[in-house]
């Protein structure tokens, strides 16, 4: 049986501004998937990789905006989950949480990895020396209030938004041949391959490169039960969000397109080939691989602060509503659920430790459940908005922040998405991630059942 802490020691504490939510939010959907997998949709569909960012943002703008409406009516750090337990009952509740919990810890370990690895290069040392102290500073600051944790984020959030923003204005001038020793470029490297050059095979493969591109918005919904009014900063973060995320994806694969001759782009496994460093050299940066490393890092550590904060919410939550120990639902005097910070943080580099241990076919298998971990996600929301959204215009808890034509886009999105799962099905690496991640939600499926029945 799951006792609960009072609620008065499972308060989290109130805070955060709407522009720490923003942050927040952008600073989870940037990183080095943006630096150094843009080349791959690019290689697979050409410029019409435009078409597949355009999908895979409407998905993600439908997705939002349901879950902006929920949130807005019935806020809870629990976000989707807490609804999909809504709609559907308490396993439903307790399979979506404890998901999206292994995704960001799996996601956590993969960007500690990969900055720590950068990191290692650079001083001539062991990874695991950055890494533990990346994770200690991280653990620190997630210890802080969460104000103070907003406005850490903020600041180290906005460095990457900067960068972003620098590359928008170079390669205009670029393609405008304002620089010295440039001209203008035009639509000549679109023209040498045509608008589609692989045809519509070529988009929807790019679909299934860029289709997660904007995972991580997400977490503004988890940060806006800190909010110090929920309903106002959850509305006008997602929407400051979705287009500036548009901007810096649509607006960075453009100018990629228009500069760099088709042959030359591709996947990048560091930042020597990433797309964006061949726009720097084109500019006669100097040390541009240098540079973009140090962006990546800094992409993948903000990244990684923000899965701290969000997996330790997403537990604390978890722990109140009777779905984890009810330890971890315990908050210090300023609200922050510190056991729930540390476990998030131990089990972060437990994974971290399968990166380096890589035991064979257990770390491919659990990264591919990754891949589809979102897609699952996905519908959670788009079906509990559809089972609570009457209930809440029922009830009269609908505010201000609501989702358009309700009986019609939900559906919408949830076709999309079905789309994107059949064309996983087409390629054996999509076939692989349906089945991982199958395999994942069926386990915590099972585990949901026996805890419910310990529970009861």
């Amino acid at each position: 049986m799951s006792a609960t802490a009072s609620p008065e020691a499972t308060s989290l504490g109130r805070g955060l501004k709407t522009r720490h939510l923003t942050m927040m939010g952008l600073g989870s959907a940037i990183g080095a998937g943006l630096f150094l997998g843009t080349g791959v949709g690019i290689a697979a569909a050409g410029p019409a990789v435009l078409l597949a960012y355009v999908i895979a943002g409407a998905i993600t703008v439908c997705i939002m905006q349901m879950l902006a409406e929920m949130v807005a009516a019935r806020p809870s750090s629990g976000t989707f989950s807490t609804y999909a337990e809504m709609a559907f009952g308490p396993r439903a509740g307790f399979t979506v949480g404890w998901l999206y919990w292994f995704m960001m810890i799996m996601i956590m370990a993969v960007e500690i990895t990969g900055a720590s690895a950068i990191i290692a290069a650079w001083f001539g040392i062991s990874p695991w020396v950055p890494a533990l102290i990346a994770i200690a500073a991280f653990t620190l600051i997630n210890f802080a209030a969460v104000r103070n944790y907003g406005e850490f984020e903020f600041w180290f959030a906005l460095i990457k938004v900067l960068v972003i923003v620098a590359f928008l204005v170079l390669g205009t001038l670029l393609w405008l041949g304002l620089l010295p020793g440039t001209t203008f470029v035009g639509l000549s490297n679109v023209r040498e391959v045509g608008f589609m050059p692989n045809g519509w095979g070529g988009v929807a493969t790019a679909l299934l490169a860029v289709a997660f591109a904007f995972g991580g918005i997400e977490l503004v919904t988890i940060a806006a039960a800190e909010s110090e009014d929920p309903e106002v900063a959850v509305h006008a973060a997602i929407r400051s969000i979705i287009w500036r995320i548009s901007i810096f994806y649509i607006g960075s694969v453009l100018l990629i397109v228009l500069l760099l001759p088709f042959a030359q782009i591709g996947g990048a496994s560091d930042a020597s080939q990433s797309p964006f460093t061949a726009v720097l050299r084109m500019a006669n940066i100097p040390g541009a691989v240098g540079i973009m490393e140090a962006v990546i890092v800094i992409a993948l550590l903000s990244a990684c602060n923000t899965q701290v904060y969000g997996s330790s919410r997403f537990l604390h939550n978890l722990a109140v509503r009777g779905d984890a120990p009810a330890r971890f639902s315990r908050t210090d005097a300023r609200g922050v659920p510190r056991r729930a910070v540390v476990v998030s943080v131990l089990f972060g580099l437990v994974a971290v430790g399968l990166q380096y241990w890589n035991p064979p076919g257990l770390l491919a298998f659990l990264l591919n459940a990754v891949g589809g971990c979102l897609i699952v996600i996905w519908f959670a929301i788009a079906f509990s908005f559809l089972k609570l959204h009457p209930q809440l215009e029922d009830a009269g808890e609908l505010t201000n922040v609501r989702m358009w034509a309700p009986t019609v886009l939900p559906w919408a999105t949830i076709a999309l998405a079905a789309g994107i799962v059949a064309l996983m099905l087409t390629n054996p690496d999509g076939r692989f991630q349906v089945l991982a991640v199958t395999v994942v939600v069926g386990v915590i499926a099972l585990a949901s059942t026996l805890w419910n029945r310990k529970a009861s």
